[in-house]
């Protein structure tokens, strides 16, 4: 440009973004820096979202399918985790993360499918067999299948923390009986349970309860990628978990237990 010199076109070596004109960052800083938080913020994302879809997955697939097909929903099992291995091979990021949340999910739908469709009238039962797999996740927090663990370890948590909601409203010894009744005779006991779920002492238990377990799921999600994995599958745990009971309490036939 005539009258104005080659040097305040052109920043310096040591010159920041402010040295630009109108305090821009230069277009060197801004190609390399805008994409790179892009293509890592992605994935991230994918992952978040990819957990809500794997634990809602069980509630409309696994529920019906593991009372009139036990069997073959935990051979379904070996699918999941071959399809998971597969894709946890992939050179893209979003793939490769769906793969390791996949190796997780199978093993929480393996859990699922044991209890659902051979212990289901134990709900004592429920939490040691949904913790099959669990010395596999913690031994492997620390290896390239953290992601993974983080997601099975999130929905073990959530699954400890409804059943300790179940037990503290008093709906525990309702349970076999609602699972082992006839349809019409179930219907009746889960009015039942809707009934004692709605007292005032147990509407005030539960906001506690999930007062208390929003500021853990908040907390797991400020861990890192591992924590934010776990949070989802925590929090998404306990919301599709709540649909579930509220599906069994008010519409019974919805629920897949009876």
């Amino acid at each position: 440009m005539i009258g104005v010199r080659p040097s305040t076109l052109t920043p310096s070596s040591g010159a920041t973004s402010q040295s630009w004109p109108l305090g821009l960052p230069s277009p060197g800083e801004a190609l390399s820096h805008w994409p790179l938080q892009r293509l890592t913020g992605a994935p991230q994302a994918a992952a978040v979202a990819f957990t809500g879809l794997l634990v809602a997955l069980p509630v409309f697939v696994q529920a019906p399918w593991v009372r009139h097909a036990p069997f073959s929903a935990c051979l379904f099992t070996v699918v999941l985790l071959a399809s998971g291995l597969l894709l946890a091979r992939s050179e893209r990021p979003i793939t490769r993360q769906a793969g390791e949340l996949l190796v997780g999910f199978s093993g929480s739908w393996l859990a699922g499918s044991l209890f659902w469709g051979w212990a289901r009238l134990h709900p004592l039962c429920h939490l040691p067999v949904e913790a099959v797999a669990l010395p596999l996740a913690l031994g492997g927090l620390r290896t390239r299948w953290r992601l993974a663990c983080g997601f099975y370890l999130g929905s073990l948590l959530g699954t400890a923390a409804t059943d300790a909601a179940i037990a503290a409203t008093g709906l525990m010894p309702l349970w076999p009986s609602a699972l082992a009744a006839a349809p019409a005779e179930a219907v009746l006991v889960l009015q039942k349970a809707a009934g004692q779920v709605l007292q005032p002492a147990s509407l005030l238990l539960v906001g506690a309860f999930a007062l208390t377990l929003t500021q853990l799921s908040r907390w797991l999600w400020q861990r890192g990628e591992t924590g934010r994995v776990a949070g989802a599958a925590f929090a998404s745990t306990l919301i599709v978990d709540g649909l579930f009971l509220l599906a069994a309490l008010v519409a019974p036939h919805l629920s897949g237990l009876i």
